[in-house]
Parts: structure tokens; sequence; C-alpha cells
């Protein structure tokens, strides 16, 4: 089918894309803007702007797409910026509210929305499941939850079917943030103090999201579903580390501290949040997917953090200096 794509340039569009591409199917690439790399004049790739409740979909909806992949989202709330947590809400919710109600208007079968896990919440001991009432904390948490319920009244009174996707944290081929600086951490052989925490973490390799997706905008049992996603291993930061150094090809320099001392250190230093990621519990039961959809992730952990492994060689080949 003919499938829009909308934040087409970022880390996971690019992964999404490729998969789609490679299933046969053919592609709208919407980005905020051209790169250097894109042809002008693409006819599959269109610049459309900032994505809030003023963007014009008009040249994407020309072409007809069947679907809609919606991935276009700010993530990145800066608490320094008093006007971000806003410009937040206008790409989450706006853009997204904007995009649903154009495409319904223009007879788009189905729409998949790439929310998060954080809708659930920042963990807890126990697994969540699809069926847990949402408790998201935070401006981007929030706006993602806020985008799912008006999104579903919009499909209730068009007719158009919706899937709601969210993934536990993504890994692979492009990966920033938190993610990256781990690999970085590891890779330089710097000291983790790491090694006696025992919680649990949910993750989903990119490759994984990506086929994920790609079930479910064929799969008739997807419609009006909402689902977690996980690689179906859940591990702690401790084993996590282990196994990046295993793709690596690097000795885990791991020392046991005590996971309380760990979060003391890091309130005084005015980290506790990020300590609270490090070091708790976030894992989600993902067989709502399996059972509607018969949806096995195609990757194994070893494998996603083997295949992320060697793409950051790549890259950390390219960032040394010559």
């Amino acid at each position: 089918m003919k499938v829009l794509v909308t934040g087409a340039n970022g880390f996971v569009g690019r992964g999404v894309c490729a998969v789609l591409a490679q299933r046969g199917h053919a592609l709208v690439r919407a980005v905020r803007g051209l790169a250097p790399s894109d042809k002008p004049g693409a006819p599959d790739v269109l610049a459309v702007g900032e994505v809030n409740g003023e963007t014009v979909w008009d040249a994407a909806l020309r072409q007809a797409p069947e679907a809609v992949v919606h991935l276009a989202a700010r993530a990145h709330v800066t608490r320094a910026i008093a006007g971000d947590a806003e410009i937040c809400r206008q790409t989450n919710v706006a853009g997204a509210l904007r995009l649903a109600e154009q495409c319904a208007a223009a007879g788009v079968r189905r729409f998949i929305f790439m929310s998060s896990v954080k809708v659930m919440g920042e963990g807890r001991a126990c697994s969540y499941r699809e069926s847990d009432a949402p408790a998201p904390v935070g401006t981007y948490a929030a706006a993602k939850w806020e985008a799912e319920q008006r999104l579903h009244e919009i499909a209730g009174r068009s007719g158009m079917e919706l899937v709601v996707l969210r993934p536990t944290l993504v890994y692979g081929r492009g990966v920033k943030a938190n993610f990256f600086s781990l690999m970085r951490a590891v890779d330089r052989r710097i000291p983790l103090p790491l090694g006696a925490v025992t919680n649990r973490r949910s993750l989903i390799y990119l490759g994984n999201l990506a086929d994920a997706t790609a079930r479910c905008l064929t799969h008739p049992n997807a419609a009006g579903k909402t689902y977690l996603l996980s690689d179906g291993e859940d591990v702690s930061s401790a084993e996590l580390v282990r196994r990046i150094a295993e793709a690596l090809g690097r000795a885990p320099r791991l020392m046991a501290v005590s996971p309380c001392w760990l979060h003391l250190a890091a309130c005084l230093m005015g980290q506790g949040d990020a300590a609270d990621r490090l070091l708790g519990s976030l894992t989600v039961d993902s067989r709502a997917i399996r059972t509607d959809l018969g949806w096995r992730p195609p990757y194994t952990m070893r494998q996603g953090l083997a295949a992320t492994a060697a793409w950051y060689r790549t890259r950390a080949d390219e960032d040394s200096p010559a």
C-alpha cells in the first residue's frame, strides 16, 4: 500500500521506512526540512515544516496514502525554556490531531500513532499491561496520553482505524542520548558503579519496532488496538552493560555500589530523575500483540545490540581525529 510516514528522517523514522520499503510499500516521507542528502523535488520526500496545529498536509495527502505512520514528535522538554512545554504540546497533541483530522477527511484507512511507554508511568515492580490505567508523569508523557485519547475520538466519529504503539526504550542504528552515552562509556572502559543493581528494564531494538509497525499496518486485528512493545527480554542495568560490552568486544568494568548510595549521590547532584530511570524497574508484558497479530520479534536483544555496536563502531571511527 501507499504509506505516509511523518518524521521519516528521524532515528525511528529511518528504521521504519527501511523495513516498509523492503516489504514493498510505496512511501511518502514527510520531514521537517530537506537535508543536504535529499534530492530536491524527490517525489517521495516532502518538507512540511514544523509539525503543529497549523501544518499543511495537502501535498502529502494528494498522493492518496492508504495509511499513515505518525512518528514526528518532540521528545525532549528543556526546563530552562519557559515556553518549551507548550511547544511540546503543540507538536505532540495539536500536530497529531491536525494530521489525523485531515487524514480522516482524505479517506486514509489506517492511522498508526507512535506513543510511548511513558504514558503508563515511570516504572514499578511488576510489568505494565495494556489494561492498566495510564499514569503519565511529565509534559511529554502527558501530551502523548492526551493525543491518544483525542485520536480515538477522531477515529470513532470518522471510521478511520487507529493503532497506538507504546514502545519501551528504543536502541539501534542512529541511537542517541543516554543509550549512546552508555555505549561510549563501556567502549572507553570507564568503570560504572552498577554492579549491584538488580532492577529489570524492557527495551526494544529498532528492527523489532519497525517490524511490529509493518505488521500493524496490514493486520485486520490491529484496528482500534493499543500495544506495548519490547524485545521480550528484560535485563538489569548491570546486565545491559555486560551485553553492550560483549557486543563491543570489551570487558565490562562494573563496580558494586549500593543502589541506595547511588541514588543519594545522584539526588545531591540534582540528578534524581536520571537515577530513578537507571536504578528503577520498568518492564512491559508485550504478549497482547503476539496473541492478536501472531507477531514475534525477528531479532533477539543480543542480535540487536550487535547491530547497534557495529553502527557505533562506524560512528566512533568517523568521530576519531585523523
